[in-house]
């Protein structure tokens, strides 16, 4: 009877077995996807001897530092789990000269393994795929690295991100967000190299969140809320970005409103029924991408819809590109066009950690740059045609560019007389209590050249030349009180200048600064370029920025606070002196002294 009872199980047991074999192949082929990859690599010398302690640094398309890791004792390092982007490698080790790879790119549910060979001379990188499974490809030595040797694993514990399973296991747990980062910024203001692209108005708070929706997209949300510093009456603005984790996994949507109330002083004359304090609105929708047509030739484009809402309602319609051949190393030469607002989404918004979200929060706080002619509102537009050359040799970069803007409809800041003009001409700034005037239309042509040096790990510094179109008077003194006399003094004058920038860490305090200078002729007024293909704007004056860390308070919170200060043309220079007819003092102003400051949370 036991033996029958034995059988029966036996033979039960098969027939599920060939019952559901056949099922296990569909429900196999339902894994969820592989969103996200790995990148791993060997740093060896030119005689293969694997360099430990080697400083890993990880970019993404934005320049803004993911990560950093450091190599082990065979030479290896690995970033796990990161989002399929195109990525930046840098590799720094004493007595070598710095290894530098750009559109490093990660494919979803592959590794990407790095040969990196330093010499003292010229340093070079190797760039090979590896789906996974496939591990022919690695040598017998790499593959030791990788194993969980009693040697190896402590070493790889205590490296950030370090995670030798699996890359698929992360991945069945993947939530609805993730990788959530913000910043709350409180009385800041500061809008780092985009304070020259418009007006921009402390409203008192700033915040700005990002996160990940299943590991696909990128969302993010910010806004700048407070009251009017002139108007007391609330205002605000907010802005939503939303696309694939990088522009090369589609296309990226960005929704902009803001509304602000312009100073009591406008009167009644500008006003919208009886005693009402109009409102600048503006909506803008704009829409960017990126696409890679070859090994070394890539497209950035988008356009943006934008409505501006003052006294009466005007459409523009601005489109914006940049062609970039070649790989920075080795020399890329990019073409890029703009035409009406800023094109701020091709704009870098820097190295350091953080600065991405900042850069959000610059973008937002810039409103259109408004004023009246006769009355009537117009909205300065700029049309930029621009070529660019950059190179790194080692630790020093090298850029040039040649760039031609059209001018229409120019806001130029004023501080007039009280009553020199009439409400129709001059509109009170959203931020100060200056005006700004109409300067009419011109055109400019200018070039620049720049070279850049990495003195250390924490010290950039920089020195550019330009030459480029400015406005100049003719005459020092008016003879009428007419704005078009103004106008027709104004003329295009050709200017030198020499820029001098650093920046860095402060080795004791961990103070991040950057500070720049101008010198050039400061009897005309120069309104800046914002370069498209250089990664700094040259500003005119002396111009100095912080962010200094401070030390939390354990157990309250998780995040860091940082003090913020902004000294934007402290001197004062590039302001162009007239006088009225009976003796008055005016200035006309493109760059106006601006002290700012404020306390961020960045969690």
């Amino acid at each position: 009877m036991t033996g029958f009872r034995i059988s029966a199980a036996v033979g039960l047991a098969a027939s599920l077995a060939a019952f559901t074999l056949p099922l296990c192949t569909p429900l196999h082929a339902i894994e969820p996807t592989r969103i996200s990859g790995a990148l791993a690599g060997r740093v060896t010398d030119i005689f293969g001897t694997p360099q430990m302690g080697a400083s890993v640094l990880l970019f993404n398309r934005f320049e803004r530092l993911m990560d950093r890791v450091l190599t082990n004792d065979r030479g290896a390092f690995l970033f796990e789990s990161i989002a399929p982007e195109t990525y930046t490698v840098r590799v720094n080790l004493a007595s070598f000269v710095p290894a530098l790879k750009n559109n490093v790119a990660v494919q979803p549910g592959m590794r990407s393994f790095l040969a990196i060979n330093l010499n003292s001379v010229l340093s070079t990188v190797e760039l090979i795929y590896m789906p996974p499974g496939q591990t022919p490809i690695m040598s017998d030595e790499w593959k030791w690295v990788l194993r969980t040797a009693s040697a190896t694993r402590p070493v790889l514990r205590i490296l950030p991100g370090i995670d030798i399973s699996d890359p698929a296991a992360g991945r069945r747990r993947t939530s609805v967000f993730s990788d959530t980062n913000g910043v709350l910024k409180i009385s800041a203001g500061e809008g780092g190299a985009l304070s020259a692209a418009g007006s921009q108005a402390d409203l008192g708070t700033a915040f700005a969140l990002a996160t990940s929706l299943f590991g696909a997209h990128h969302l993010e949300f910010s806004g700048n809320v407070g009251y009017g510093s002139n108007a007391g009456i609330p205002t605000a603005g907010f802005r939503t970005s939303f696309g694939g984790q990088s522009a090369s996994n589609g296309p990226r949507v960005n929704v902009t409103m803001r509304q602000i109330y312009l100073p009591a002083r406008v009167g009644s004359a500008l006003a919208t029924g009886s005693g009402n304090i109009p409102a600048l609105q503006n909506m803008a929708v704009s829409f960017t991408d990126r696409r890679q047509l070859g090994d070394d030739v890539s497209l950035e484009y988008g356009s943006s819809l934008e409505s501006v809402s003052f006294l009466e309602r005007l459409n523009y319609f601005s489109p914006f590109a940049r062609l970039r051949w070649g790989l920075i190393e080795n020399g890329a030469l990019e073409l890029a066009y703009s035409s009406g607002a800023p094109a701020t989404e091709l704009l870098n918004p820097g190295e350091v950690s953080g600065t991405e979200l900042s850069h959000q929060l610059s973008t937002l706080a810039i409103f259109p740059r408004v004023s009246l002619r006769a009355g009537r509102v117009q909205v300065q537009r700029v049309e930029n045609f621009e070529i660019g050359y950059r190179r790194a040799f080692g630790n020093r970069t090298v850029s040039a560019g040649v760039y031609r803007e059209s001018v229409s409809g120019a806001a130029m800041m004023m501080a007039s007389p009280a009553g020199f003009y009439s409400t129709s001409e001059l509109l009170p700034d959203l931020a100060s209590n200056s005006s700004i005037f109409n300067a009419g239309k011109f055109d400019r042509m200018g070039y620049s050249a720049a070279v850049t040096q990495n003195l250390a790990d924490h010290l950039n510094v920089g020195v550019a030349f330009g030459y480029g179109g400015a406005l100049a008077s003719r005459l020092s003194t008016l003879a009428t009180n007419n704005p078009d006399e103004l106008r027709s003094l104004l003329h295009r004058a050709q200017r030198h200048s020499i820029t001098v920038r650093a920046t860095g860490i402060a080795p004791l305090t961990g103070t991040h600064y950057t500070t720049s200078y101008q010198f050039t002729d400061y009897d005309v007024l120069q309104p800046v370029h914002l370069s498209l293909t250089h990664r700094t704007t040259l500003e005119p004056g002396l111009n100095v920025g912080m962010r200094q860390p401070i030390p939390g308070i354990a157990g309250l919170f998780t995040g860091r606070l940082e003090a913020t200060a902004e000294l934007r043309n402290l001197l004062a220079q590039g302001y162009l002196p007239m006088h009225t007819a009976d003796g008055r003092r005016l200035l006309l102003i493109q760059s106006p002294r601006a002290v700012r400051g404020g306390l961020s949370f960045i969690f």
